[in-house]
């Protein structure tokens, strides 16, 4: 069996993974776990090449009721901490997640395929929501408000919720556990993380961190195996847990919605996308190019804030297509852990098969294919490759326009007006991001209010930040993660009603 990293089985008493060390066992209620009740394994493999990388125990109901059993028993003792207590140890586990940033970022590499300069920026980026959040967890505020009695005072505090859990995608695999991960141990709240079985070494490393950082054993759990139904019912079904936040697909976020009702857990849902990326005719093009390039190609379309509908403005759309094609056609293709490369594979074979049936389906209804169009056999180690594509007069009729492609495919839609595009844009039942390009400041205020998604760049093709909320409207979900706002999801607000103060 072809593994890249050395393999390496922790003990119980649990140490740091080096550079030369590749973790094996699941980290369940403070412990490391190299064997699981129903005894089974499963593999974890690379999609530049096919070699597995790492054997997981594969985890079920029994190791996440370890989990959750851990979690509430330690979770009060954690709430009670000071919020500067608690930020001193995830200071330092951010510390060690930028001192072991080229270890953390060739696992993610390994694991999920992204090209090793973008899981570095991920590694960094993941960072800033541990060093984010363990600052403003200092500052959860409470109020007084005036009483309509003399013997009264009035009093809201801020508690936290209580056990929490987190289903996370295989996308990014280290960033979206932070994001949620941050907040509730800020808020002095517990988490249990069921990462994608696609890509779990790099929840396990983030565990590693923790731990060394001397977070308290029991209040993270890192549980992952191929029964995924089981591992979420356990959580959907225990009433411990109070809180879940979930990034994933529309529908298996509403059935998470009505498997919450039954224990009215409280949600935070970032589901799926469908970005419209828009581009006037006044734009700066060049600023528009590159922010349309950063956009599609991160993770090789394999976002949920990818853009998806490029609309072009029709007087510029020709020109657009063809420089963004030149830009896409000289984007390095390859194993993402070899330098250079800026686009690596897809994350399995049906990835790509759902991209080579949008592409044939837009040529086959009108499409004009200016690059790409293939998948990359040759070469490769797998047939998770494929080209960088760019296809010009694409429209309402086609399936680039009503799905995400999820793929390294921009697909340039002309309009003729503002009026026209907006009503375009918003023609989905999905809300999360949405872009646009223009000098006009009155469009520039215009199209943030009309626009219905709740996260906007304005001549901005990345707008993620850790300090700002993100989130969407519609069928793209609720809740926020980021900014005080991401803190406040974490939180449960108490009214207190102090009768008898006056003598």
């Amino acid at each position: 069996m072809d593994r890249p990293l050395e393999f390496h089985r922790r003990h119980a008493a649990g140490r740091a993974a080096t550079n030369a060390e590749m973790i094996e066992e699941l980290f369940v209620g403070g412990g490391w776990l190299g064997r699981v009740a129903s005894g089974k394994t499963f593999e974890v493999t690379n999609p530049a090449n096919g070699a597995t990388i790492a054997v997981l125990p594969d985890g079920g109901r029994e190791e996440m009721q370890t989990a959750v059993d851990a979690a509430a028993a330690a979770q009060p003792e954690w709430a009670e901490r000071t919020a500067a207590d608690r930020a001193a140890i995830m200071r330092s586990a951010a510390h060690l997640m930028h001192e072991r940033k080229e270890h953390l970022a060739r696992v993610m590499t390994l694991e999920q395929g992204k090209p090793i300069t973008e899981s570095r920026g991920e590694i960094v980026y993941a960072a800033s929501f541990v060093e984010w959040f363990a600052e403003e967890g200092k500052r959860v505020y409470g109020e007084t408000i005036p009483a309509s009695f003399p013997d009264k005072r009035i009093l809201v505090i801020k508690r936290p919720v209580g056990v929490t859990a987190a289903i996370t995608p295989w996308n990014f695999p280290a960033a979206m556990i932070t994001r949620k991960l941050g907040p509730a141990l800020a808020a002095g709240c517990a988490m249990v993380i069921k990462p994608a079985r696609l890509t779990p070494l790099s929840a396990l490393e983030m565990a590693a961190i923790f731990e060394q950082a001397g977070l308290p054993k029991g209040l993270l759990s890192v549980v992952v195996g191929t029964d995924t139904s089981g591992i979420t019912s356990f959580i959907m079904e225990d009433e411990r847990v109070r809180k879940l936040s979930f990034t994933g697909s529309t529908e298996v976020g509403k059935l998470l919605m009505k498997q919450a009702a039954d224990t009215m857990k409280r949600l935070s849902l970032e589901l799926g996308g469908h970005a419209p990326f828009i581009v006037f005719d006044d734009a700066d093009m060049e600023a528009a190019l590159e922010g349309a390039l950063a956009s599609k190609m991160r993770n090789m379309g394999q976002t949920c804030v990818c853009a998806n509908r490029i609309f072009v403005q029709r007087d510029v759309a020709e020109e657009f297509a063809e420089r963004l094609a030149e830009k896409m056609s000289a984007m390095k293709v390859g194993d993402g852990l070899e330098e250079g490369v800026t686009v690596g594979p897809l994350v399995e074979p049906k990835a790509v098969e759902k991209v080579e049936h949008h592409v044939q389906d837009a040529l086959e209804k009108g499409a004009k294919l200016v690059v790409g169009g293939e998948r990359l056999n040759a070469n490769y180690g797998t047939e998770n490759f494929y080209a960088p594509t760019v296809l010009a007069d694409a429209d309402e009729t086609m399936l680039v326009a009503k799905e995400e492609t999820f793929g390294p495919v921009a697909a340039i839609m002309p309009f003729d007006n503002e009026d026209e595009v907006i009503e375009r844009a918003n023609d989905t039942v999905y809300g999360l991001a949405a872009y646009y390009f223009t000098r006009d400041v009155g469009r520039v205020v215009r199209l943030m209010e009309k626009l219905e998604y709740g996260t906007i760049g304005a001549n901005d093709g990345m707008p993620s930040t850790a300090q700002a909320p993100f989130g969407g409207l519609k069928e793209s979900g609720f809740g926020r993660e980021g900014g005080h706002q991401g803190l406040e999801e974490y939180l449960d607000t108490k009214y207190v009603s102090l009768g008898g103060v006056a003598r």
